[in-house]
């Protein structure tokens, strides 16, 4: 069995929804598609996908192996792309999203560059905090923090951002260090409008647990939830890089971190990994070199 063929035809039949179409997209048969399956099934000894005469599911072992294929696939279009495109400009649109404030802080200062660096690509930016949908949008790259549901893209992850309370050194001088994330419902809290806004979620032992938080401030975005942070006006809640720069400078102090939840993954993520355009590898190579030092 070509392995690497099986796992091509493996994706091919998870992106296109069923045995018939991805035949027709592989220019191949059913019976030889349906062949492939069943051997590289009975190669693992695990079953990928669970099939029924109306519809094709994924089961666990078959989303693990999944991403896995889209990774290994990836990284060898990567290789043929960088011997066939080294001499080759990068042009055309380029249609991008990102959170908002991370955005704002490192993604557009990034895309600046790379746009002074490559003329001849077209940026187009769009932040937003809400989960977008890359393809209904029209969208060739998102960077996105946390965890990725949808297996349908290919994810590159370039660090992780950690979850974490802040105050200033005067706070802490007033009230004293935490030493527990019970102690906070008793000091004033920084909230942001949202789920979490009277309820911030730790973790001990590996056990998840939550501890109600007050305050008189609330803010629904976060920048002015940070500044008022940073003014003294007690404690906050904040994804790291939100909080890296007022950290280094000594304005802020990060408390109860053996509480901290598992940090998230910072990705870049893009619909599909075959046939990218040269603006596209160029961008994620770009960015790749951007954010990994910053967030490793």
């Amino acid at each position: 069995m070509d392995k690497l063929r099986a796992m091509q035809t493996f994706v091919r039949i998870v992106d296109d929804g069923s045995l018939t179409a991805a035949a027709a997209s592989l220019d191949s048969s059913l019976p030889a598609v349906v062949r492939t399956l069943a051997a590289l099934e009975s190669a693992l000894q695990v079953r990928l996908l669970n099939r029924t005469t109306r519809r094709l599911s994924l089961t666990d072992e078959g989303r693990r192996y999944l991403d896995s294929c889209r990774r290994i696939l990836a990284t060898l279009d990567e290789v043929e792309a960088g011997l066939t495109e080294r001499h080759v400009e990068p042009t055309g649109q380029l249609h991008l999203t990102a959170p908002m404030l991370f955005g704002q802080m490192y993604v557009a200062p990034a895309v600046t560059r790379f746009a002074q660096r490559y003329p001849k690509v077209q940026c187009r930016m769009s932040f937003t905090d809400r989960v977008v949908n890359l393809l209904e949008e029209d969208l060739d790259v998102g960077v996105r923090i946390g965890p990725l549901a949808d297996s349908t893209l290919v994810a590159q992850t370039v660090g992780h951002i950690r979850r974490v309370v802040v105050a200033t050194p005067a706070v802490l001088r007033r009230h004293g260090v935490p030493r527990h994330p019970d102690e906070l419902a008793q000091v004033a809290c920084i909230r942001v409008t949202g789920t979490s806004a009277h309820w911030w979620t730790f973790q001990e032992q590996g056990k998840e647990f939550q501890v109600p938080v007050t305050g008189n401030l609330e803010f629904n975005q976060t920048a002015p939830a940070v500044a008022a942070c940073a003014a003294g006006a007690g404690f906050g809640h904040f994804l790291s890089y939100q909080v890296d720069d007022l950290v280094r400078q000594r304005q802020l102090r990060i408390v109860l971190e053996r509480f901290e939840l598992p940090a998230w993954p910072l990705s870049l993520i893009y619909p599909h990994a075959r046939l990218l355009p040269a603006r596209t590898r160029a961008f994620l190579a770009w960015m790749r070199e951007d954010l990994e030092p910053r967030f490793r």
